[in-house]
């Protein structure tokens, strides 16, 4: 009995050692090769840390199996986070380098949750963008009111203004059309069809975390109408430390934003709650008597609900709302004193209505569960002289999905349910473009350290769609750090768009006379498309000045595209003809840092073509080149200031003429104090306008017909506040 016990007691301690690794290290710089001691190294999922010897030793112990993310800090050093899975291979100390301050440590740390994945941005295979921490503070400064501003100031991406009068903006990527673009937030698509159609204008950013950029296919993940690329906004959070922000800030075209947010957690309970109203005032810098910015008053209450049943259990719920009243057109007729010479106008009423829950459950270290479910009703009237379109869409979104941190291997997989009704208003006897969409989609992803220094993202995803079919959308993305400068990577994958009114075009003329699509003799666009990039990053001067660079290659191909041509008499309808429709470019993207100055520098290359039978011609609203620049000076806790300028080139427009090339320029700055600030934005201080070197409409300014808008109709706008962190 005794021998036994013995024999038990041997098996159960060397089970337990074997489920416990060491990891051993040494720290060094990674310029002069020598040790540091008393860095900091800490297991972020376990909290187990130490700190490195004389010679830059490190032992950590009771290392559980599986991936575990390693935190490697030093006063004056950059923070460095590494995806490693336990048991390694191998067994002798790994060298790790670290560098100096110069270069910027703020991406390395965050965590993307686009991809499904809980890695940090610099161990995704598939190449994410991200807007957050200051940067997403200062963009907010030049536009507090939406977003606009802090997308098409990106390089590849542009907001394409839709209307001249109301200022409906929809977002292109590599310079394809924004209903190819997905816009979701917190994994929720909230922002599609009808409801798309001002959702740039309606969202805010004070309460972002941060800015989720995927750009080429995502639709494996997201299903359809991620073709040019995936915009996710992450919602702040609670914590333990309260957070209560205010803004307030007021425009010199007499705008006004006033917004609040507020979170904080509790022992089994959390609550986030962001509260705005934002006000514009009818504002024609042109003198042509037609609004640049409309007048309106927009209200937003969007409150969540954080419950902590347990360490690994959390349920959330929250409800968005936006009400808004916006009308541009002739300045006289929006001041009250309409006629017969002065009678144009644009009204737009919306009601923005979302709840979104969502259950997230840890079945093990490795495993989760997660549920969400999102309902979403969007009602909107467009109103012009002698003409009404109004409607109101229903859709719902459920997603089941399991995920598991594998040694090896991460694993997701999901099932979701989407829901998608819009029903149209009776305004008279043409037929209506009410729809009633369906789709139900699984998908699995599996992401595979095949060393340590490669690794590869695949998936594949099978959606059903009730009018137009199945589809079959694989990706696969691949990493490859060559060493501690260099890393690419490699991703490509299938798309797929259900055809529906509500494109740029058809907003455009606020879907008058546009015929429904008929579904029978439509097919669903399908795309394939891939992305290479490769990334650069050291420290010059004796480390003094920093300097990475990311170079990027694309190429999307969406075949059979639905267009939107003349009908008979005056009515429009959506045809698909034979023919394709590609974009081809690159981006560069270079940044330097010296001291407390920040470069950076962005150039976009998009040819996008569209191919119809024998013919091909230039994509419309597209510049080919486009240049960005910006120069920030950060004392840190004290000042910030930024001076930007970017280049447009010419663009072909939709009557077959081509656009001016313009610069805008803007300068921002802003003082900080403990718990405030107070900040100021000249934008397009060169007070570039299409107005000036172009027209906007023909005809007369009482039934007046609209041009492309290129350029910005606003001109030189100061804007200025105060920031409150109580």
């Amino acid at each position: 009995m005794k021998k036994l016990m013995v024999l038990l007691s041997v098996l159960f301690f060397t089970a337990t050692a074997y489920a416990q690794n060491t990891y051993k290290a040494i720290i060094k710089d990674a310029k002069t090769n020598s040790n540091l001691s008393g860095a900091t190294v800490k297991i972020q999922e376990i909290n187990v840390g130490t700190s490195s010897d004389t010679n830059g030793q490190i032992i950590l112990n009771n290392i559980p199996d599986g991936k575990q993310l390693i935190r490697f800090s030093f006063k004056g050093y950059q923070t460095r986070i590494d995806t490693l899975i336990f048991p390694l291979v191998q067994s002798v100390p790994a060298i790790i380098l670290l560098q100096q301050e110069e270069t910027d440590e703020e991406l390395e740390e965050v965590i993307i949750s686009a991809t499904r994945s809980s890695r940090t941005i610099d161990n995704i295979p598939t190449r994410v963008e991200v807007i957050a921490g200051e940067e997403l503070d200062e963009k907010g400064n030049m536009k507090p009111g939406d977003i606009r501003m802090l997308l098409a100031e990106s390089t590849g991406i542009q907001t394409q203004q839709t209307s001249a009068t109301s200022g409906n903006s929809s977002i292109r990527i590599q310079g394809l059309d924004g209903k190819y673009t997905q816009l979701i937030r917190d994994g929720f698509p909230l922002y599609s069809g009808f409801s798309g159609g001002l959702g740039l204008l309606q969202i805010a950013p004070l309460d972002l975390q941060q800015v989720e950029v995927i750009k080429g296919s995502s639709s494996t993940l997201y299903g359809g109408g991620a073709i040019a690329g995936l915009v996710n906004l992450v919602s702040k959070k609670p914590a333990e430390e309260r957070q209560l922000n205010l803004l307030l800030n007021g425009t010199s075209a007499l705008g006004l934003d006033v917004s609040g947010f507020y979170a904080q957690k509790f022992e089994k309970i959390g609550a986030t709650v962001y509260a705005a109203y934002n006000h514009g005032t009818a504002y024609d810098p042109s003198d042509i008597g037609l609004t640049a910015i409309p007048k309106f008053d927009r209200f937003t209450l969007n409150p969540k609900l954080f419950f902590y049943l347990t360490e690994g259990t959390t349920i959330s719920a929250g409800l968005n709302t936006t009400i808004e009243k916006r009308m541009g057109g002739d300045l006289e007729y929006i001041r009250g004193n309409g006629s017969a010479e002065h009678s144009y106008f644009e009204k737009n009423k919306t009601g923005r209505y979302s709840t979104q829950v969502e259950l997230d459950h840890k079945l093990s270290d490795r495993e989760k569960f997660i549920f969400r479910n999102s309902v979403s009703y969007y009602d909107r009237s467009i109103a012009l002289p002698d003409y009404l379109f109004s409607g109101k869409q229903l859709s719902t979104y459920t997603e089941v999905d399991y995920s598991r941190n594998g040694e090896q291997a991460d694993w997701v997989a999901g099932l979701n349910i989407l829901t998608d009704r819009f029903k149209e208003d009776q305004q008279n006897n043409n037929a209506l473009r009410s729809y009633n969409y369906n789709t139900v989609g699984g998908f699995v992803q599996n992401t595979w350290n095949a060393t340590e220094k490669f690794s590869i993202e695949s998936g594949i995803r099978a959606d059903y769609h009730n009018e137009y079919g199945f589809f079959f959308l694989p990706k696969i993305s691949g990493l490859w750090k060559i060493n501690e400068h260099f890393s690419t990577r490699l991703g490509g994958g299938l798309g797929y768009k259900a055809p529906s009114v509500f494109t740029e075009d058809a907003e455009r003329i606020q879907f008058k006379n546009v015929l429904p699509i008929d579904v029978a003799n439509t097919k669903a666009e399908r795309s394939y498309g891939a992305n290479y990039d490769i990334n650069y990053g050291t420290a010059l001067f004796e480390d003094k000045l920093g300097l990475s660079i990311n170079q990027m290659f694309f190429y999307t191909r969406i075949n059979n595209p639905i267009l939107l041509s003349p009908f008979a008499g005056t009515h429009l309808q959506y045809v698909q003809p034979k023919g394709n429709l590609d974009t081809k470019g690159m981006e560069t993207n270079v940044k330097i840092t010296y001291s407390d100055f920040k470069l950076f520098i962005g150039y976009t290359l998009a040819d996008v073509n569209q191919h119809t039978e024998s013919t091909s011609t230039a994509y419309p609203l597209v510049s080919k080149h486009r240049l960005n620049n910006v120069l920030m000076y950060e004392l840190e806790d004290q000042w910030k200031i930024g001076l930007e300028a970017y280049y447009f080139s010419k663009q072909k427009l939709n009557d077959g003429s081509i656009g001016k090339s313009y610069w805008t320029t803007g300068l921002m700055a802003e003082k900080l104090w403990e718990g405030f600030s107070i900040f100021v934005n000249f934008e397009n201080f060169s007070n570039t306008r299409q107005t000036k070197f172009d027209t906007i409409y023909t005809g007369t300014i009482t039934s007046p017909v609209f041009r492309d808008i290129y350029a910005p109709v606003d001109g030189f706008v100061v804007n200025g506040g105060i920031k409150l962190k109580l």
